[in-house]
């Protein structure tokens, strides 16, 4: 498992499980592994807590639990994680990474869709969604939904982990020569800064077309574990183009949008959205994601998929319009191609999307 750099493939999470690198209360879940990263699945209990924190150097998670828990509460049977709270819930996996692997973690898709904020914590750490290398210890989730109370159980999975063995980034020369061969981005010419740059669509379809969605509030429970089994409007406002190509965004209200452009990940890399610059605007992407291997890959020659978007603004309105810049794709190397890429018949929920809920809306 050693010798060469990159992010670790789905072949190599399951080798590094087999070599008792990542343990778990019980085996995988048949989807948890996916192209480029694992699932996290949440443990049997969730601890309420005063206000969230970061370990440091040396402490333990649990020895800080003693004083800022409320209480605990049982996710065997389910249970209902309330807005504006913030808990934090051991998942069920465990790591012993080698001195040359660390790892990173995010929401996943569905997740951040959702509104749910979540970050990784591990023993000692300093940083969020940070895994050092060669650690060795058990993984904690701090959730705190935003904007709808969820249902969530033991297995319920809302983070993911992506596993890399040495510098992985691709610079912006190195995006303009892989764009040369293999396109990444629908629209001529790229813009490579630090990353490739996207911008919003608030008026692709034209007049009337359907723009992005708002969050409402004072809805009813999600379940996560469900898929397809809620009606669209009873949570969401839709959004439609109206006017002038722009969208004023509401202080605190939460967004669902669009990038102008369709883009793609081809086999032998990854890619991860992160936001801009706050110093452009008073808003920002408010997560940011994974993106796997094969993500909008047309090896025909389609147009890929567009990046969907999670938009809250800060202290003020703060008026969008179309075009604009909001945010990037950084990409990384594979240290080698996955077995299965995305989209490649593993079930994957957002193929060739446009502007798409998560996977619980029908």
């Amino acid at each position: 498992m050693t010798g060469t750099t990159g992010i670790l493939p789905s072949q190599d999470i399951t080798a590094l499980s087999a070599a008792g690198g990542i343990t778990a209360d019980r085996p995988f879940d048949a989807d948890q592994v996916q192209p480029a990263s694992l699932d996290l699945r949440l443990g049997a209990v969730a601890h309420r807590l005063r206000a969230s924190f970061l370990p440091g150097p040396g402490a333990r998670i649990d020895e800080k639990l003693e004083r800022l828990r409320l209480h605990t509460i049982d996710l065997t049977q389910g249970a209902v994680l309330e807005t504006g709270c913030v808990y934090l819930v051991p998942v069920l996996e465990a790591f012993a990474l080698p001195a040359d692997i660390s790892a990173s973690a995010n929401p996943k898709s569905s997740t951040g869709r959702l509104d749910i904020f979540t970050r990784v914590i591990t023993d000692g750490a300093q940083a969020f969604d940070t895994i050092g290398a060669g650690y060795h210890g058990g993984l904690y989730v701090e959730v705190s939904p935003r904007t709808f109370p969820v249902l969530v159980r033991t297995g319920s999975r809302l983070s993911q982990v992506r596993f890399r063995a040495g510098q992985t980034r691709l610079s912006d020369a190195d995006l303009a020569a892989l764009h040369a061969t293999t396109p990444l981005v629908d629209t001529e010419p790229p813009r490579f800064e630090d990353g490739l740059t996207l911008s919003i669509d608030l008026a692709r379809e034209g007049p009337g077309a359907l723009i992005g969605y708002r969050a409402k509030r004072h809805t009813g429970v999600v379940n996560v574990d469900a898929r397809a089994a809620f009606d669209v409007l009873d949570f969401w406002e839709p959004i439609h183009a109206r006017g002038e190509p722009s969208l004023i965004l509401d202080p605190g209200e939460f967004y669902i949008l669009a990038s102008r452009e369709a883009v793609q990940v081809p086999p032998a890399t990854a890619a991860e959205m992160v936001a801009i610059d706050p110093l452009v605007g008073e808003f920002r992407v408010h997560y940011a994601g994974f993106f796997d291997p094969g993500f909008g890959h047309a090896p025909s020659g389609g147009r890929g998929s567009r990046a969907v978007l999670e938009v809250r603004s800060r202290e003020v309105p703060f008026i969008l319009d179309h075009g604009q810049t909001i945010g990037r794709l950084v990409y990384e190397h594979m240290r080698s191609v996955p077995d299965t890429l995305y989209g490649a018949g593993i079930g994957s929920n957002y193929q060739a999307q446009g502007l798409k809920l998560s996977k619980h809306f029908r």
